[in-house]
């Protein structure tokens, strides 16, 4: 198995986590689970490096099992939900734990030649700073909201981050179930259960954010990986891909 992340140009932090890569170059099919981060991807699929489809996911609110086949290689941008207004132009309410086809030529994709990731990044990074440099200007409450629950992990009511961004709860949530299909606090639950993986990895099995008691922060953690804490710290065979690709700290 080959994993590769790569960043994006640093005017695209707001909208982009990382360009990814993932090469299965086995003989055999890896079966993986993959969990809520909170972000959605656009996915390219290849076999034997020729291209075979592209999609775009939604939200993940649970986990997903994935089977890669043998000599599959799969390219993939991680976006944040702000891409989805300045970038995409388009909700993803429709595809919420899903994904949806997208004509191979989308953003030249069917031209674009990734056995250079780096090059295959800068192709990606200058289509999206020309969609961003041709649109209005940043909505700030958005902004403001989407960099405040990725600094605090969600670990904040809805209250509170409407307070601090002077935006009403109900327009949050109204915005967010039209764009996302889900609530805020839907998305900030799954914002503090991704953060609590690198504790788990570490063998914290005890809540390190915003959970009423340890059962509390148990079942948040089973409604949106299907397994306990315990399951994910042992990680058997490498299924879940996350914790596998992910560093200690």
């Amino acid at each position: 198995m080959i994993y590769k992340e790569l960043q994006p140009h640093d005017q695209l932090t707001d909208f982009v986590k990382s360009y990814w890569w993932f090469n299965n170059a086995t003989p055999n099919p890896l079966d993986f689970t993959i969990l809520p981060d909170g972000c959605f991807d656009l996915l390219v699929h290849f076999r034997n490096n020729k291209l075979i489809e592209t999609s775009l996911t939604g939200i993940w609110t649970k986990q997903v099992d994935v089977s890669i086949e043998p000599n599959t290689q799969i390219f993939g941008i991680r976006f944040k939900l702000l891409a989805v207004d300045h970038i995409f132009k388009n909700k993803i309410a429709d595809i919420l734990n899903s994904e949806s086809p997208v004509e191979n030529g989308f953003w030249h994709i069917n031209k674009t030649d990734f056995s250079d990731l780096n090059n295959a990044t800068e192709h990606f990074d200058k289509i999206m700073l020309s969609i961003l440099s041709n649109k209005n200007s940043i909505d700030l409450k958005k902004k403001n909201l989407f960099n405040l629950l990725q600094q605090t992990n969600g670990e904040l009511t809805v209250q509170q981050y409407s307070k601090q961004v002077f935006w009403t709860s109900r327009q949050i949530n109204r915005y967010f179930n039209e764009r996302f299909g889900i609530s805020l606090k839907q998305y900030c639950n799954i914002l503090k259960v991704f953060a609590s993986f690198k504790h788990i990895k570490n063998g914290q099995l005890y809540p390190e954010y915003n959970y009423f008691d340890r059962s509390h922060f148990i079942k948040s953690v089973k409604k949106h990986t299907g397994v306990n804490p315990e399951d994910l710290y042992e990680n058997k065979n490498d299924r879940f891909l996350q914790l596998t690709t992910t560093a200690k700290k």
